[in-house]
């Protein structure tokens, strides 16, 4: 299985290297889309997640961040601290989506490195041996 997770951290570090932490979350958003791009890799943006309830599809305006290659879904905060219902977030986008990996970047942090929760989808079989150790 294909696993972009290195090369959106390394785009995400550059970033916060450049701007460092207290920008929008949007700004942050529209770089790391420019620097992915920029190495060929396929972003999509503010993807609708679709919500599928006893087989009727509900429009409730989820959107996920990022979708990086169709295999990593990436959800960027810019708060004092990440919380559990931000890792909530993205591993419901993940299992909406049918995602298998994801990543919760906060950019408001001095270190990027303490701002990094990579997260695999634990539902799908075959993803276990893609558990990494933490950063």
């Amino acid at each position: 299985m294909y696993d972009p997770t290195r090369g959106v951290i390394g785009a995400a570090i550059k970033i916060h290297r450049k701007l460092g932490p207290g920008l929008l979350e949007s700004a942050y958003e529209a770089c790391l889309a420019y620097e992915l791009q920029a190495i060929g890799m396929k972003v999509e943006r503010q993807k609708p997640v679709p919500l599928v309830y006893e087989s009727v599809k509900l429009d409730c305006g989820f959107r996920a961040d990022m979708i990086v290659d169709g295999a990593l879904a990436v959800e960027l905060k810019c708060k004092e601290a990440l919380h559990p219902v931000d890792e909530a977030q993205i591993s419901s986008h993940m299992r909406l989506l049918d995602i298998p990996l994801g990543l919760l970047i906060n950019f408001h942090v001095v270190l990027l490195k303490d701002g990094i929760r990579r997260l695999v989808n634990n539902y799908r079989s075959g993803v276990e041996e893609f558990r990494v150790k933490s950063l």
